[in-house]
C-alpha cells in the first residue's frame, strides 16, 4: 500500500486562523510546496460545518481564536464526526499549550512564528499517515464486502447443491463431528428406522440417551459403516440391510464424506441416501 506525490499534494487541507496574515502565508507556502486543495476559513464556528461536507484529510488549528478557541473546536469535531481519527496539527506560540492539544485530540503541533522547512515536514508526514489510514480503512471495507458477497455465493452454492442431491437421491443427510443428525430431507429417519425424540437445542437429532437409536439395522453393516467415520473416510454406495418390525427386509445405499472447518478440525460428515428393491 503506497502513496505518491500526486495523493499527497492534492489532499484537502483547511487552514483555521482568525488573523488574515496567517492565513495568507500559510496558503503562499502550502501552494509554492505543490498542494493544489487548499482551503481557509477564520470563522472557527465554521469548522464543523466544513468537516462534515468536505471530509479534509488535514485541518492546520490555530488554538487562541476569539469566539471559539482551538481546543473548543476540536471538542465539537470529536462530537460530529463519525470517526475516530481527528486529522488536526495546531498552530501554537504557547509551548504550554502543546502537551494539551495533543492529549485533546490533536496529532502534531506547529509552533508560531512559522518555520518554513518545520512546517512542510510536519504537514507531509502527517498526511502521509492520514491518508495510508484512510486507504487501509477503504481496503477493509471493500475486503469486508467481497467476504459478505462471497459468503452469499457460498449459501447459495450449498442450497443449489442441496437441491439437486434432494432431485438426485431419496434423502440429504449431515451429522455433527459426534455423529448426531443436525440435518435431514424427507421420511428418512423413519425410512431407516431411527428412532428419535425431536431436534434438540442445537437442532441436533437425538434418542433418548443422545444418539440415535438404530432399529432393525444389520449390526455388522452398521459397526462397519461406523468404523468408516470413524476414520474420517469418505464413503461411496455403501449397502446396508435393515429389517422392519413387519420382517421385511430393506436395502440401502448412502454415500458421505466428512466436513472440516477453516482450521482442518473435523465438524462432521454429509452426505445423500437411497433405497433400493433388492442388495446391490
Amino acid at each position: 500500500m503506497k502513496l505518491t506525490d500526486e495523493d499527497i499534494f492534492k489532499a484537502s487541507i483547511l487552514i483555521v486562523d482568525d488573523q488574515q496574515a496567517n492565513v495568507a502565508l500559510l496558503e503562499s507556502l502550502l501552494n509554492d510546496a505543490g498542494y493544489t486543495n487548499v482551503s481557509a476559513t477564520m470563522n472557527p464556528l465554521e469548522v464543523g460545518a466544513l468537516y462534515r461536507k468536505h471530509q479534509y484529510d488535514l485541518i492546520l488549528l490555530d488554538l487562541q481564536m476569539p469566539e471559539m478557541d482551538g481546543f473548543q473546536v476540536m471538542e465539537c469535531l470529536k462530537a460530529n464526526i463519525e470517526e475516530d481519527y481527528l486529522p488536526v496539527i495546531v498552530l501554537t506560540a504557547q509551548p504550554g499549550h502543546k502537551l494539551r492539544a495533543l492529549q485533546s485530540g490533536a496529532k502534531d503541533f506547529i509552533s508560531k512564528p512559522f518555520d518554513v522547512i518545520e512546517v512542510k515536514t510536519r504537514i507531509r508526514n502527517m498526511l502521509e499517515v492520514r491518508l495510508l489510514y484512510k486507504k487501509l480503512e477503504n481496503y477493509n471495507k471493500i475486503l469486508e464486502e467481497k467476504v459478505q458477497e462471497r459468503t452469499a455465493e457460498l449459501r447459495e452454492s450449498e442450497a443449489r447443491f442441496r437441491s439437486l442431491t434432494e432431485l438426485a437421491s431419496d434423502w440429504y443427510w449431515e451429522q455433527d463431528e459426534n455423529g448426531k443428525f443436525t440435518r435431514v430431507s424427507g421420511p428418512v429417519l423413519e425410512m431407516l428406522g431411527i428412532q428419535v425424540d425431536s431436534f434438540n437445542e442445537n437442532n441436533a437429532i437425538t434418542g433418548s440417551n443422545g444418539s440415535p437409536a438404530f432399529v432393525g439395522w444389520d449390526e455388522n453393516e452398521r459397526k462397519e459403516l461406523q468404523s468408516i467415520i470413524a476414520a474420517r473416510q469418505p464413503f461411496i454406495d455403501f449397502s446396508f440391510s435393515r429389517t422392519t418390525p413387519g420382517g421385511e427386509r430393506q436395502f440401502y445405499r448412502v454415500s458421505g464424506t466428512p466436513m472440516f472447518d477453516h482450521t482442518s478440525r473435523f465438524i462432521g460428515y454429509r452426505g445423500i441416501g437411497i433405497q433400493c428393491k433388492e442388495m446391490p
